[in-house]
């Protein structure tokens, strides 16, 4: 394993980035930002293929006791990807610093003892009424969070000047030539070369790389799905409370908050063909490669939201209904501990060869941070992260030696 964080680049300032999605476009931006000329692959014919085709989903930071490495480091990636989503995106269409509350579902997230954080508190009792849940539910609230729509933000960091991107090329193979890196088809012609290559294309990055000499990040493929449905098809209490000025005494009203803990439920955020919608989601399937929608998932969607919030759950069963409900479904990459994997994949034995994956379910809390890693690390810049966290990030900790 390489500990001695090596930086700067020395060759042109020219990157070949593989995928489009979270991770990508903001390696992308990253570099572009800082004068790179960045040219982006990917497979799919627009933006939305993969992962990042999520119709809605939440920067919420994760708490833990002491603290730990995956706290911290999430809470830096939340606060990165809030500042992207208030310089390049329009608030209350494409994302809202909302605020999540956290339905603390058996005991599960406590909160720092030793530092107490000021954007993560304990949820106060008109919060808790407001999420409709009983007064003694144990709740956080993080108010440094909020909900984001990915496909809004991907757009908008790949039309950053200095960006091109290529859909519809699809990289079966890496090859160093001289002192570039060059990515083929399956066919063996050329898509793209240059002195930096960076591989941000989630679970398909281990094809491309399982075959260079000492890869060995372990990358799983994390199958979920989300569902969802109109918010003008509620039952007409539901839908009265949605639209009310303040707020109402139905038990069964929706949040006016994200809420998450058990998956999470989003509503008022506009759905991909643009009606207002609800989300709940999402499942969690390891070790699968395909990502079809299928109808059990929308049922263990509606246990979710019965656990999340038992009382809307009740009230929402007929949202369920075939002809009501809707779904997405996308695989995400992830590594065992939780955290991705960012930087040279064996800058010895490959240099120039870089990754950003591994983001898992937390690829809106994360990718922009990642990206920045990327960007400061190549540029020699201050890290968006102390070293001691950094290292725990950074892909050749999976190298053999």
């Amino acid at each position: 394993m390489h500990t001695d964080l090596d930086r700067g680049w020395a060759g042109p300032r020219q990157a070949l980035v593989i995928g489009a999605g979270l991770s990508g476009s903001a390696v992308a931006h990253s570099l572009a930002t800082r004068g790179w000329a960045v040219t982006v692959l990917d497979q799919g014919e627009g933006v939305g293929y993969g992962a990042s085709g999520l119709p809605a989903g939440l920067a919420a930071p994760h708490v833990s006791p002491d603290d730990n490495v995956l706290s911290r480091i999430t809470r830096a990636g939340v606060q990165a990807t809030l500042q992207r989503a208030g310089a390049l995106l329009q608030s209350g269409t494409d994302w809202a610093l909302s605020g999540v509350l956290e339905h603390n579902i058996g005991g599960k997230r406590r909160l720092p003892t030793a530092t107490p954080s000021d954007t993560s508190t304990p949820a106060s009792a008109a919060q808790i009424a407001a999420a409709g849940l009983p007064p003694d539910t144990p709740a956080l609230w993080h108010g440094q969070a909020g909900w984001i729509r990915p496909q809004q933000l991907v757009t908008a960091q790949l039309n950053t000047p200095g960006v091109q991107v290529h859909w519809g090329r699809k990289v079966s193979a890496l090859a160093k030539n001289g002192e570039a890196w060059t990515a083929l088809n399956a066919q063996g012609e050329v898509l793209g070369q240059a002195p930096l290559l960076v591989v941000a294309s989630a679970f398909d990055s281990l094809a491309l790389l399982q075959n260079q000499p000492g890869f060995a990040v372990p990358l799983n493929p994390l199958r979920g799905q989300v569902s969802w449905g109109i918010m003008s098809e509620l039952e007409s209490d539901l839908r009265a409370d949605a639209l009310a000025a303040s707020p109402s005494p139905n038990p069964n009203k929706l949040p006016p908050f994200p809420v998450n803990g058990h998956g999470s439920f989003i509503s008022g955020v506009p759905s991909p063909d643009g009606p207002m919608a609800w989300y709940i989601g999402s499942t969690f399937e390891r070790n699968c490669e395909q990502a079809p929608v299928r109808t059990e998932d929308h049922a263990a969607n509606q246990v979710r939201l019965a656990t999340l919030l038992p009382d809307l759950g009740e009230a929402m069963k007929r949202q369920f209904q075939p002809d009501r409900i809707h779904g997405w479904a996308g695989l995400r990459c992830t590594l065992p501990n939780r955290l991705p994997a960012v930087g040279p994949v064996d800058s010895q034995r490959l240099p120039g060869l870089w990754i950003s994956t591994g983001m898992g379910a937390r690829g809106i809390s994360l990718a922009v941070l990642c990206g920045e890693l990327v960007a400061t690390w190549l540029e020699n810049q201050d890290l968006p992260l102390p070293p001691e966290l950094v290292k725990h990030l950074t892909a050749e900790r999976y190298v053999r030696t």
